[in-house]
């Protein structure tokens, strides 16, 4: 069964309000969860299975383990990571822990990169009344558009009162976008002027969750370049002012991290990590890539789980991560 909303979202005693059932999207033939997957992963699972087929472990000597590594790097998956599940596989088909067939070595492939997209993996903490969810990025990675369709689920499926705070002051149309998802997920918003102090913006937003009695906020916060230490460094002050209106808050922090930038949306997530402490990632865009591994490499490099996924426009487009599904879907064939 693959990770559901209910599972990725820990909503502690507050008990999901009786909601009607609303349809996310039009669309003539809905797809399950791992249909969907499996499909916005194709550009990954072609460019592995390439050179990642049965086959491939036909005869078991050094190019096997090289063309596996070579595969692993081109998805992304880093370095490290790639190293490590080479070795571990190598090791396990050596020591007969894994029979030398191809079949077996590819299944046992795939629990390993599922084992590893495993790592720390924790539910989104929404526990607290008000929860706090400050999210996190770089501008084009689908920051904003994440916020709303967060925001959606949890008015629409789970009865939650939730309101935005459109921190990103600096970017002219982020408060229109944010409005816009603010409207069509039932959401409220709390903005300020263009080139508002962001702190203030959080401020006000706490206050109003306070007086509103909201279940949820999530504060939208300026997409800035990993290289901007002084705009870094105010992301760190957003979090300071959120912690003193509200102690233990912020409950959770997600960056959005745009696939297709591979490795570089690494690099930009070890930046965030240094200015704020983050507790997990959303990786958008993964159907526009070959670069699937670089799940992996976040897991394994950052310890930070991905807890959701984006792979497309519509609502049902962003969903729960499912590592074994993911895994298999990376790699299966059929």
């Amino acid at each position: 069964m693959s990770t559901s909303w209910n599972d990725i979202l820990d909503l502690g005693d507050r008990a999901p309000r009786e909601v009607p059932q609303v349809e996310e999207e039009d669309s003539p033939k809905k797809l399950g969860a791992f249909s969907r997957l499996r499909e916005s992963l194709s550009k990954s699972r072609r460019a592995l299975t390439e050179e990642i087929s049965s086959s491939l472990f036909d005869r078991i000597d050094d190019e096997t383990w090289e063309r596996l590594e070579e595969a692993l790097i081109y998805a992304d998956a880093g370095a490290t990571t790639t190293a490590s599940v080479v070795e571990k596989l190598e090791h396990e088909v050596d020591a007969g822990q894994v029979p030398a067939d191809g079949e077996a070595i590819k299944a046992r492939l795939i629990e390993i990169l599922a084992e590893i997209a495993s790592t720390n993996r924790a539910p989104i903490n929404l526990s607290a009344e008000p929860a706090v969810l400050l999210m996190t990025g770089v501008n084009g990675t689908g920051k904003t558009t994440t916020i709303g369709k967060i925001a959606w689920h949890l008015q629409k499926e789970f009865g939650l009162s939730v309101l935005l705070g459109a921190a990103d002051t600096y970017r002219a149309a982020a408060a229109e976008q944010l409005t816009t998802w603010a409207e069509r997920s039932g959401a409220g918003i709390v903005r300020s002027n263009e080139g508002a102090d962001p702190g203030s913006v959080a401020f006000d937003t706490i206050n109003a969750a306070k007086a509103r009695g909201s279940d949820v906020v999530i504060i939208d916060t300026a997409g800035r370049l990993h290289t901007q230490s002084n705009l870094m460094d105010e992301l760190g002050k957003v979090r300071r002012v959120i912690e003193k209106q509200l102690p233990g808050a912020p409950h959770e922090t997600l960056i959005s991290i745009d696939a297709t930038t591979g490795q570089n949306g690494l690099r930009q997530a070890k930046a965030f990590a240094e200015a704020t402490p983050l507790d997990g990632v959303v990786l958008t865009k993964l159907d526009g890539t070959a670069k699937g591994g670089i799940t992996l490499a976040i897991a394994t490099e950052l310890g930070i789980p991905v807890k959701l996924i984006g792979a497309g426009e519509k609502l049902e487009d962003l969903r729960p991560f499912d590592p074994d599904d993911f895994a298999h879907a990376l790699l299966d064939e059929g």
